[in-house]
């Protein structure tokens, strides 16, 4: 095996030199419509609000404020984690993700800051000390027992999800444990509308909560339970086959009904749930590693999980449910007339798919730690041998075929790499290290197309 492969490049169509992004607009407008409602949030208080006078009124409004902005942050929420097909195949899921991660953050902030003012601003009114006022809340005020209940589960979550936290938990138990969220915005939902100064005695603002709450379960029910049901009973996925691509790394193989119907492109992932025991139980994402067709899908995964380790045991005519496709990292994000796929370890996936069917002028660049840990080599060189296109294979051992990742490095293989738009898949210190180069070398950051394995 060749570890460095350079074929002459030869662009068969040339696309437009620039054209809008139209998963860029749809990630701007979310942006526009989430500030907008917390505006809205806002001015529904300073409408209702008509003067703030004394410690305990200016404590007790800023508890009010930071409970209706915690109160909508958990809407949002809500609908960044529903994987509503036209957020996650614009904006992406990674990108989502992060949504997710810091607005929960907020979240957590503006609840424990809702609570202590609430507190302090009603014990300066009653003139009582925190504890018989925590109390007093707690014990007589409606549906307060629930809230308290629903509070509690919100930190523990928060708490889990923590970073450091995180790294002791597997992606399986962290994700059902974060299940907990939606009973947490359940039981404190009720107290809002109990309770809330600006909501008692407005029934507009009452049926506007109702209806952005309503909302966002309904798409978190549809899309992220009966959804996957259904498309489980139409295409009835099953495994045809395992093959080892590498050490620790596999291709698994899928066939099923009315694949043509899924519509997915090449660069998007799906949610997999393999039926058998150890494994029905929970849904990881794994990226097509082909273009998908009518015949068959294929999923090529490295082992680093029990999940992920337990692929390679599956035995033809596993059953097979499919959540998706999900996922921006497609040709709709494509700006430029060059590309330039790189690729770091098992982040070959998706950008193999990519290689075979983005139109132009493409250059792959894929990294690895050794030349045996090249997942799906021999395809990737049939490919550039196919479309004339130039395919870089840059291992760390032996050190004749290493090339640093620095803005010099790239420039070395791809002269004018700043030309190029950058669709970048790759654990997360690589990623990194390539965004920081990739932005030395010239290259806009609205060229970089990255596509993040942490979830």
């Amino acid at each position: 095996m060749a570890t460095t492969s350079t074929y002459g490049r030869h662009a068969r169509t040339r696309p437009p030199q620039s054209r809008p992004s139209a998963p860029h607009t749809v990630s701007v407008v979310a942006r526009l419509l989430i500030c907008a409602g917390v505006a809205a949030v806002v001015g529904l208080w300073w409408i209702d609000t008509t003067s703030v006078v004394g410690l305990d009124g200016w404590l007790t409004n800023a508890g009010r404020v930071t409970g209706m902005l915690a109160g909508y942050a958990c809407a949002v929420l809500l609908v960044l984690m529903s994987r509503f097909p036209l957020l996650e195949r614009s904006v992406g899921s990674d990108r989502l993700a992060r949504w997710h991660a810091l607005g929960g953050r907020y979240t957590v902030s503006l609840t424990l800051a809702h609570t202590l003012l609430i507190v302090l601003g009603y014990a300066a009114s009653a003139h009582a000390n925190v504890v018989r006022q925590t109390t007093t809340i707690v014990l007589t005020y409606p549906d307060m027992l629930k809230t308290t209940a629903g509070f509690l589960l919100l930190i523990a979550t928060g708490v889990i999800s923590a970073r450091a936290a995180r790294r002791r938990l597997s992606y399986e138990t962290w994700h059902y444990l974060h299940f907990a969220t939606y009973l947490a915005i359940f039981l404190a939902f009720f107290h809002q509308l109990s309770d809330g100064a600006d909501f008692v005695a407005h029934r507009s603002a009452q049926l506007a909560w109702y209806a952005l709450y309503i909302g966002a379960a309904a798409l978190l029910v549809w899309y992220r339970f009966l959804t996957p049901i259904r498309l489980a009973g139409r295409h009835r996925l099953t495994v045809t086959g395992v093959r080892p691509e590498a050490p620790g790394v596999v291709s698994v193989f899928m066939t099923g009904r009315h694949l043509d119907e899924l519509g997915a492109q090449p660069g998007q992932f799906f949610r997999w749930r393999f039926l058998v025991r150890g494994m029905w139980w929970t849904a990881n994402p794994y990226s097509l590693s082909a273009p998908a067709d009518a015949g068959y899908l294929r999923i090529t995964v490295k082992a680093v999980g029990r999940h992920s380790e337990a692929l390679a045991r599956l035995r033809p005519g596993t059953r097979v449910w499919a959540e998706g496709p999900y996922g921006a990292f497609t040709e709709a994000r494509r700006t430029a007339r060059k590309v330039l796929l790189l690729g770091g370890g098992v982040g070959i996936t998706p950008l193999r798919a990519l290689f075979e069917s983005l139109p132009g002028e493409v250059t792959l660049i894929y990294r690895a730690r050794r030349p045996e840990d090249l997942a799906l080599w021999q395809e990737l060189d049939a490919i550039a041998v196919r479309r004339g296109a130039t395919a870089h294979y840059v291992v760390d051992e032996p050190a004749e075929y290493s090339s640093p990742l620095t803005a010099g490095g790239l420039a070395a293989l791809v002269p004018d790499v700043a030309e190029h738009d950058v669709y970048l898949c790759g654990p997360p210190g690589m990623a990194a290290a390539a965004i920081s180069a990739l932005r030395a070398a010239g290259v806009p950051r609205r060229r970089i197309h990255h596509e993040s394995f942490a979830f």
